[in-house]
């Protein structure tokens, strides 16, 4: 059996304290944002983490109470109370501490709770921990890939449109899409979540509005307003060439979706008879700009 343990309640900076490198227990954004706002409205942490002072290395290792120590400080505490185990502690007896305090809100990552209870060799330690093998059998057929996505910080962000706003914001969406590469797909940073969020909230304060959806149409209108500025994500303005391969909408180089309709007429015509013609495929109207365009500078530099 272990030696008993004498730990002490001490108060000190968060900041200073270690956290794991290895943690079963994880907790999704929305918790520990919530957790956060908790602690900013309390002042306070309501319940203590378990630290050990290593004193080898010099450092204070939280094995339990990682979150709510991390939310401390991204709360702004500059001062918590933790208990604090001063004997030496074998990593066997630091696994069993960490895993038998784990029972305060959050989930655990069954494959790091796994791994980190088979390096349990001591049968009291299992014991200490409140798992059993009988328990973790549930775990076998568990792989990481499959829950590396639990321990990304990360927000989902719903929009729900009226059907005439549908059509018009899939518009300037995909006008927004098309500038990326066709081969890439990318996941917004939570920090650019953040800043959407603030945008919006001035959208809100700059037209006195409070409806979210009415806010985001704003800002849809001010993307229409502003597609030639899309360009940039495939036309170098110094080269004067394209900076990627594959297509550019073409609204992003007249920075419009829309003329009118008697200039229509002319350009319907007039590509019309140029597809007739053969100066150009079929189904390659927009080749009739890039003559046009080409016949242009051509004169320019003449």
């Amino acid at each position: 059996m272990s030696e008993a343990l004498k730990p002490r309640m001490v108060e000190g900076d968060p900041s200073d304290l270690t956290l794991l490198d290895v943690n079963a227990r994880f907790m999704r954004h929305e918790q520990f944002q919530r957790l956060v706002a908790n602690i900013r409205e309390d002042g306070s942490l309501t319940s203590t983490p378990l630290v050990w002072n290593d004193t080898e290395s010099g450092r204070r290792i939280v094995l339990s109470g990682n979150h709510r120590t991390k939310a401390a400080i991204e709360a702004g505490l500059e001062q918590i109370w933790w208990m604090e185990i001063a004997e030496p502690l074998p990593r066997q007896r630091q696994i069993a501490l960490q895993l038998s305090h784990n029972a305060i809100t959050g989930e655990d990552d069954p494959a790091t709770l796994k791994a980190l209870y088979d390096e349990l060799e001591d049968v009291s330690m299992r014991l200490y921990s409140g798992l059993d093998d009988k328990t973790l059998e549930l775990l076998e057929e568990v792989t990481v890939p499959s829950l590396a996505e639990a321990n990304l910080d990360f927000a989902t962000v719903q929009i729900v449109f009226l059907p005439d706003e549908k059509a018009a914001a899939e518009k300037a969406l995909e006008a927004a899409r098309k500038t990326a590469s066709a081969d890439a797909r990318w996941l917004a940073r939570i920090d650019q979540y953040e800043s959407v969020l603030d945008t919006l909230d001035t959208v809100k304060g700059a037209h006195n509005i409070g409806n979210v959806a009415a806010a985001f149409a704003i800002l849809l209108a001010i993307v229409e307003r502003h597609l030639g500025e899309l360009a940039e994500g495939w036309y170098d303005p110094e080269e004067q060439s394209a900076s990627r391969k594959g297509n550019a909408p073409i609204e992003t180089v007249l920075a419009t979706r829309t003329m009118p309709a008697d200039a229509a007429a002319v350009v319907q015509q007039a590509v019309d008879r140029m597809e007739r013609d053969g100066e150009i495929e079929a189904g390659q109207r927009w080749r009739a700009l890039e003559l046009w365009a080409a016949d242009y500078l051509a004169g320019a530099a003449a």
